[in-house]
């Protein structure tokens, strides 16, 4: 016996549902002709009549009918299978698990998250707030795909691939004097109580190299862990601070004012994975979301006025 075609499974299947051979051509969008030489020429193939003429109908065999249960089972595997491509292309029943540095999590990383969810509407997505020393043993471990960080990761474990950059900024409270100023100058910015992120911390090494590009030793006035608590202390009137322009890129930070400075300092985000590791297609969908977000951010104006 010869082996038998999709073709033939689709079109025997299709004079099964329609019961005539122009039903069928009408239901494959067919000639009528090529469905009835098909038909002859499956049956004389394989040695089996597979349909009963009768009053213009064709009525499955009696001794095709193990044949036509096959049919059945393999197009109810063929939906099942389609309805879990159509929940795979949703998300649905599927987890994203990433980590973010908190600079980029405040503001950037939703924004990230609603295109991927647009996307994706039924993607599970479980978004860690890490600072870069929990990075390595997250990725390793595997509790997530990839980490969204503001500092290059040193280990041989993982690999690193820059997703943007922006400017470092100083930020104000709403009725400082030097608010109105549009640009300011680090060594004028040197003069005022300062906040910030301890420096041996790596996101806070950052936001001090203006200071130290102009030899300038800073002393701290209030340290904060993160990024969110500089600005909190800010907007309290309790001193000014260089922030990245990631952590504040918001159309409407009250009590806050943003201004450049007068030199360009520069901050860069990567996107970190375990080494070798394939990413699954929604951490790639993501990550590219982060690069367009990242990128729109760099270019928000600064907040002039509270």
């Amino acid at each position: 016996m010869s082996d038998i075609t999709l073709r033939q499974i689709e079109v025997i299947r299709a004079v099964m549902l329609r019961g005539t051979i122009q039903g069928a051509a009408e239901h494959l969008n067919v000639s009528a002709p090529g469905i009835s030489r098909l038909i002859k020429h499956t049956e004389e193939t394989l040695g089996l009549r597979l349909f009963e003429r009768r009053a213009g109908l064709f009525v499955p065999s009696v001794e095709a009918q193990a044949v036509f249960d096959q049919i059945r089972t393999v197009y109810k595997d063929v939906a099942n299978l389609q309805l879990a491509l159509d929940s795979l292309k949703k998300g649905e029943n599927v987890a994203l698990a990433f980590g973010s540095a908190p600079s980029v999590a405040q503001f950037v990383a939703p924004r990230a998250i609603r295109d991927v969810r647009k996307r994706f509407p039924d993607l599970y997505v479980d978004l860690n707030i890490l600072k870069i020393e929990e990075t390595v043993d997250y990725l390793l471990l595997e509790r997530g795909e990839f980490v969204i960080m503001s500092s290059r990761v040193d280990n041989p474990g993982v690999e690193t691939e820059e997703v943007g950059q922006a400017a470092l900024i100083c930020a104000l409270p709403a009725e400082h004097p030097l608010a109105a100023q549009e640009v300011i100058s680090i060594e004028t910015l040197a003069r005022e109580p300062l906040i910030g992120i301890d420096p041996a911390d790596p996101y806070g090494e950052i936001l001090m190299r203006p200071f130290r590009a102009a030899g300038i030793e800073i002393r701290q006035s209030l340290r904060g862990r993160f990024s969110q608590t500089v600005i909190g202390l800010v907007r309290q009137g309790l001193g000014v601070a260089v922030v990245d322009r990631f952590s504040v890129a918001d159309d409407w930070l009250p009590g806050i004012v943003l201004r450049p400075l007068e030199t360009r300092h520069s901050i860069h985000i990567y996107a970190v994975r375990k080494q070798g590791r394939v990413l699954s297609s929604f951490a790639e969908y993501t990550i590219a979301r982060f690069r367009k977000e990242l990128a729109l951010a760099a270019q928000m104006p600064l907040c002039r006025e509270s």
